[in-house]
């Protein structure tokens, strides 16, 4: 009992530490992080705690400007500028000017201030998510201490989901602590620092994957065999599940919770985190769900081929497809701009120039464009290219990868099919609308750490040992037992 209480608390110091150093990192740049629609979220949630729309333009208009003048920093290279030359003071002008003119061109409802066309701010108006999660915070702490708290909680909530989520597929504590890591250091961990509603899609997707993995992990229920009659069979079932659990270590902590979460706590996360994702930024959501749904129908049809069990998976893709749909159904009720009002957005500048009779071939056009230019960007700084590579040797070496690939490829997916619903030019340097592409490297290359060593445990059956007269095997479990019976 000490030996498992000390390794507990080993997880805990390994998290906090993590969690220290990240939060002492992000305190370089308390401010410089705005874009340039971080000032609609704030309007917005500035509106909700009660402050006038003209007020609460105002303040979201200060946060911005004052953020454009710090220089971003080395340790800090993500944070986005306004154009060299341009003073607070202009700066403040300029957006005021703005919302006059918008103002008096129609703009006079809704809870973001008119900093554009109606119709373009119809589209923060579709995310009340965000806005409302930032008012306690705001509130407390004002613009620029409580977009910055905000942040760093959604950023060290999605490092625990990571660290769940690993441990749930049945990872080592070092492998978790690993992807918490990773997830802080890596362009995930910075969108989630962004003043921007794509941190709090993130976090939320995390949960969704949590879930996910929860739904579809092997069980020794789920291994049992039809009736008692299979118990020999269903005894090795489980020694062979259990082996790289034994060569991870004790189950303590975060994998004391994976054990005891059931497929009702999966499902849970999985609509709660959808549904709340739906509010914050309801497209994501909608892809997030369909790639699950679609990576996991091949899976069950992969397992169904090969003669193995694809239950759990064909239930977990159709609880995706379902929610899917109603994401859609929702949507498209409460009226939020679809695909077409994107389309539409990205080729008529935000709505200023007249739509396309017919957006989809120009569309297109960008769309060929734009991924040209993100595969050389990539060939000539192949980060992620190579951490994508080391993914797919993780995800081929480790046994447990049942749980873990379809779902790290669901998130990737999700990620570029985000992406390619924006194929802006102006978005190539960033990380936000990708974003979910990095999960798949945060939930397999830890998986590397967990290879089995030499002289370690071994998946090899255990040896046989006397067990009343008889004999056990590792992989039969009653070969003999003399005794029995009599």
């Amino acid at each position: 009992m000490p030996h498992i209480r000390r390794t507990q608390h080993l997880g805990l110091v390994g998290l906090l530490v993590i969690a220290v150093a990240f939060t002492a990192l992000q305190l370089t740049a308390i401010t410089g992080r705005a874009s340039p629609d971080s000032k609609n979220y704030l309007s917005y949630a500035l509106s909700l705690s009660g402050e006038s729309r003209a007020e609460a333009g105002r303040r979201a208009i200060a946060y911005s400007c004052e953020s454009g003048q710090h220089a971003p920093l080395d340790t800090i290279p993500w944070t986005s500028r306004k154009a060299a030359g341009e003073t607070e003071a202009q700066c403040v002008r300029r957006l005021t000017d703005s919302v006059a003119y918008w103002t008096r061109n129609g703009n006079t409802s809704g809870m973001t201030a008119p900093f554009a066309n109606q119709r373009f701010m119809a589209i923060f108006e579709a995310r009340p998510g965000y806005p409302l999660f930032l008012v306690p915070f705001v509130t407390a702490f004002g613009a620029v201490w409580g977009l910055w708290l905000a942040g760093l909680l959604v950023a060290l909530a999605g490092a625990v989901c990571v660290l769940l989520t690993l441990r749930a597929a049945g990872a080592s504590r070092r492998a978790g602590l690993a992807g918490a890591a990773l997830y802080l250091a890596l362009p995930t961990g910075t969108v989630a620092m962004n003043p921007l509603s794509d941190g709090l899609s993130l976090a939320l997707g995390t949960v969704v994957v949590l879930g996910c993995t929860l739904l579809l992990r092997e069980r020794p229920s789920d291994t049992s065999g039809a009736g008692a009659g299979r118990g020999a069979e269903a005894a090795g079932t489980r020694t062979r599940a259990g082996r790289w659990a034994e060569a991870a270590g004790p189950r303590v902590g975060a994998g004391r919770w994976a054990d005891a979460a059931g497929t009702r706590t999966g499902a849970a996360l999985v609509v709660g985190g959808l549904a709340l994702m739906f509010l914050v930024r309801y497209s994501q959501a909608l892809l997030l769900a369909a790639a699950l749904a679609g990576v996991l129908a091949v899976r069950a049809a992969w397992s169904h081929r090969k003669g193995r069990r694809s239950t759990p998976v064909l239930r977990a893709a159709g609880l995706c497809a379902l929610l899917a749909a109603l994401v859609y159904a929702g949507a498209h009720l409460l009226s939020w701009p679809m695909g077409q009002d994107s389309a539409q957005d990205l080729l008529t500048h935000h709505y200023q120039r007249p739509d396309r009779p017919d957006p989809w071939p120009e569309f297109f056009a960008r769309e060929r464009v734009f991924w040209w230019a993100w595969l050389k960007r990539q060939a000539t700084y192949p980060f992620l290219p190579v951490l994508l590579a080391l993914s797919a040797l993780a995800l081929a070496l480790r046994k447990r990868r049942s749980a873990v690939l379809p779902v790290a490829l669901g998130a990737g997916a999700a990620g570029l099919l985000n992406q390619a619903g924006h194929p802006n030019l102006d978005q190539l340097l960033g990380h936000r609308l990708i974003v979910f592409v990095w999960l798949l490297p945060v939930l397999a290359v830890p998986l590397l750490l967990d290879q089995p060593r030499p002289g370690g445990s071994s998946p090899l059956p255990a040896q046989p040992k006397k067990v009343g007269g008889g004999q056990r095997d590792g992989t039969v479990r009653v070969v003999q037992q003399a005794g029995e019976g009599t």
